[in-house]
Order: structure tokens, then sequence, then C-alpha cells
């Protein structure tokens, strides 16, 4: 396809304008929920949860949930649907990409609301929408037609998780791997500009460290390679059993009044903070405390129970958040694991296990294994860990995907979405990531 110059240049104009928009509305979460936390929870410190008495947390998170279900009792069904799974649906549907204001803010608002009272999900779900819709909406002034309009949609989602990790390769590819944009020269020159943008507004404000605090030194020897794989291939059998979680409580709670399934998911997250807090809110902070070996091995274990259950729940509940963050810490909770066991604490932390770890829960849950490699290598600055994040992503994904034959959870969640819209019952929200 031969493309002249003036749409070299439109093109790059709406790479730049939707990367800048998305990067803001991103950021405009990322900010309100922050400094929400800091106003709420003990010392004013972000995703302090573990220092609230064990009955307050419990108290917190099922009385905004309860709360949060109300209100979207008087939001109509078709603006209730939220996060990737919403992109999806729109980038893939007939026509034009339409993405309503309407359903971003419930986004906002919604997602913030179950960040601040402690269920277990994530800000990069609703940022890839909130930044989708946010691109689009900036750039309406050029009049995008149906093939634009999906490389805006496409631009935004790019440099929300471009914003949110630091990592702009990764959200590139997350366009592929995820959202399933077929890959042109031409299409994705704008993808790139989008990411790089949102990268940069993202390190202008935040400054260049990523969300959590990634270790300068790791080792990564050849003999380890064999634990690395049979840590791949664990991580594959997890992966699976989320998925196969979310696709249950999904499947069974897509009738629910939203009081209902809210109020029960807080009362899930709230049961198991009991055992480990750690797993309310994003829990980055939880991350940063696994990467630099603060935890046991048993209570590494506890907490990749409690997050995968909690995270489960609440997804296939609705609640308006994302599942990447959680993922990733699953991820880094079982690699933890298995480093105190194949190598303890004699030689210092092996923190390449949950480092690989977290990356190939992140692939296997995805069905993104080349978008985890490159995250993997732009949060670490070492290319040494890329074969053996390789050896473990590969793993998991022969796992996850050809021997237990599980799918992207997107795509698992869209399907149900679509399955409910097109059966006699009245329709309601597809369930949220």
């Amino acid at each position: 396809m031969q493309v002249t110059f003036p749409q070299t240049l439109r093109t790059v104009a709406s790479g730049l304008l939707a990367g800048v928009a998305a990067a803001l509305a991103v950021l405009a979460f990322r900010w309100s929920v922050e400094q929400l936390q800091v106003l709420l929870l003990p010392a004013h410190r972000v995703g302090a949860y573990e220092e609230l008495a064990p009955w307050a947390r419990f108290t917190l998170v099922v009385t905004v949930s309860a709360l949060l279900g109300l209100a979207l009792r008087r939001v109509p069904p078709e603006q209730r649907s939220v996060g990737v799974v919403h992109v999806y649906h729109r980038l893939h549907g007939p026509g034009k990409v339409e993405l309503p204001l309407s359903n971003a803010l419930v986004q906002f608002f919604g997602g913030a609301a179950a960040l601040v009272g402690g269920q277990s999900v994530d800000r990069e779900g609703p940022g890839v929408h909130l930044g989708a819709t946010a691109a689009l909406t900036a750039a309406r002034g050029m009049h995008p037609d149906e093939h634009e309009g999906r490389i805006v949609a496409g631009c935004g989602a790019a440099a929300a998780i471009a914003a949110a990790f630091n990592t702009p390769l990764a959200g590139i590819v997350f366009v592929i791997e995820v959202l399933r944009l077929r890959y042109e020269v031409h299409r994705f020159l704008p993808i790139m500009l989008a990411a790089v943008t949102g990268a940069v507004i993202a390190r202008l404000i935040y400054g260049p460290e990523p969300a959590f605090r990634i270790p300068h030194t790791v080792e990564a020897p050849v003999s380890s390679l064999w634990w690395l794989l049979l840590l791949g291939i664990v991580t594959g059998l997890v992966a699976a059993l989320f998925v196969a979680l979310v696709r249950g409580v999904a499947r069974h709670s897509m009738d629910w009044d939203p009081l209902l399934a809210l109020t029960l998911s807080g009362i899930v997250t709230g049961s198991l903070a009991f055992a480990a807090p750690e797993i309310m809110g994003s829990t980055y902070d939880s991350m940063t405390r696994i990467l630099t070996g603060h935890y046991a091995l048993q209570m590494a274990v506890v907490i990749l129970a409690c997050k995968l259950v909690a995270t489960a729940v609440a997804v296939g509940l609705r609640v308006p958040g994302g599942l990447i963050g959680p993922s990733l810490v699953m991820g880094a909770a079982l690699g933890c694991a298995m480093g105190l066991l194949v190598e303890g604490m004699d030689d210092g932390f092996p923190v390449l296990y949950p480092l690989v770890g977290m990356l190939a829960m992140m692939g296997a849950t995805l069905q993104a294994p080349l978008a985890s490699l490159t995250a993997l290598l732009e949060l670490t600055g070492h290319a040494e860990l890329i074969l053996p994040g390789t050896v473990a992503i590969i793993g998991a994904d022969l796992v996850s995907r050809q021997l237990l034959g599980q799918d992207s959870v997107f795509l698992m969640l869209a399907r149900i979405a679509q399955t409910r819209a097109q059966s006699n019952v009245a329709p309601q929200s597809p369930p949220t990531e």
C-alpha cells in the first residue's frame, strides 16, 4: 500500500496527539487513586493497607464495594462495559470504533473506588480503556475514518501501557498480541510514536523508575535454565487455574445485581486479607518487597494463593479494575517460592526467579509471550535475562495454551460477554478485566 507524504504527516500527528491525550488520562487516573490512598490510609502512604487493623481492612473493602455496587445499579448496563474487554469489543466490532465517554467515566470513578477500597485489581486495565478513549476523543477533530479510528485507539492503548510501566516497546507489542491489531508498517508508525510519547510524559512526571523497584544486579547463570523451565511449567499450570476460576465465576454471575456481585467480591477480598493484607489494591509495594527478598517461603505461597482467588473473584464479578498487575504479583510470588526452594538464601536472595516468574505469569494469562519478554527487558535493562526469560515464558505458554487449551483471559471474557449478548435474557455488562 502506497502512503503519500500528507498521509504520513497526518498519521504522525494522530500518533503524537493520541500519545499525549492517553498519557495524561492515565496519569490523572493514577494521581487520583494515589491521592485518595494518601488521604485515607495510615501514615498517609500509598498502598498502606497492611497498616490497617484487620477488621478495618475488611470493613473498608466491603463498605466501598457495596457503595460502588449501589452506584453501578443506577448506571445502564451498556455503560458498565469497561476495561480491556470493552476496548477489544469495540476494536473488532463492525463500523467505526466508538468508545463512549460515559463508559470511560464509569471506568475512571468505578476503577478509582475499587482500587482505593482495596479490591485485588490494578490500574493498568482501566488505563488501557481510558487511554484509548482519550486518544479517540482528542483525535475527533481530525475526523478519522474507520481504519484510522482503530489505529488511534491502538495508539491510546499502547501509550497507556507505556506510561504505566515505562515500557514503550511492551506497549506496542501489547496492542498486537492482546488487542489483536493487525501489524502493518504504516499502521504501527503512529502507535510507536504514541507509546514513546506516553513513556516520555510518564518519566517527566514520575521519573524514570517503573511502578515497582527492580534490583539493579541480577545474575542469570546457565545452570539455572532447567529450574527456570520448571518454573515456567508450574507457572503455566497456575495461569490455567486462574483463567479457569475467572471463567467459572464469570459464567455463574452474569445475571447478578451489581450490589450483590461487588459486595461478595469485597467479602472474599476482605476475608483473604486477614491472612495476606498484601493482596489489597494494586500491590506494587508488595511487588517491591517480593523482589527484594522481604518474604519467607510460607508467606510467598500465602500471597500467591490469596491473590489468585481474590483477583479471580473480582474479575469474574465485574469489579471495574484490571488484572495485569495482579498477574505480575502472582508470578513474582510463585517465582519467589521456587527460588527459595531451589537456591535458598545462602548466596543472597535469588531475585532472578520472581523476575522471570512475574513475566511468565503475565505471558501465560494474557497469551502475550512477546509482550512479556519485552517488558522483562525494559523493566530490568538486563539483556542477559532474555535467554532465561524466554525459557520460562515458553514453558508457561506450552502448558497453559498447548497442553491445557487455555486461551487469553481477555478473549475468554469477550466470548462470555458475546454469548450473553446473543441470549434471550436481558444483556448485562461484560465482565471486566
